[in-house]
């Protein structure tokens, strides 16, 4: 079964956060909801929640996003599409 990742980049921050979940609607919100905090400009506080365990959570300031991007990972581990873009795809 696919796993949808939503993956942040912060600003001066190396590693992404990413946010797995089950449904691809699920992954298209929460894509939507990060993309919209960003347009917005005015910074505000994005919650996240694991779908497995609802009690971890993580809230970060939307103006420290700098680039949200979401891609498909098998759970096979060997059938993942790789993020960004790509003619190999």
């Amino acid at each position: 079964m696919p796993v949808h990742v939503v993956e942040l980049s912060l600003k001066l921050t190396p590693m992404p956060v990413t946010v797995q979940r089950k449904e691809a609607a699920a992954a298209e919100a929460l894509y939507a909801q990060v993309k919209q905090a960003m347009e917005s400009g005015q910074p505000r506080l994005l919650e996240f929640h694991c779908e497995k365990e609802e009690s971890k959570r993580v809230c970060l300031l939307s103006s420290e996003v700098v680039a949200v991007q979401m891609y498909e990972k098998s759970a096979t581990g060997g059938g993942s599409k790789r993020p960004g873009f790509s003619f190999d795809d």
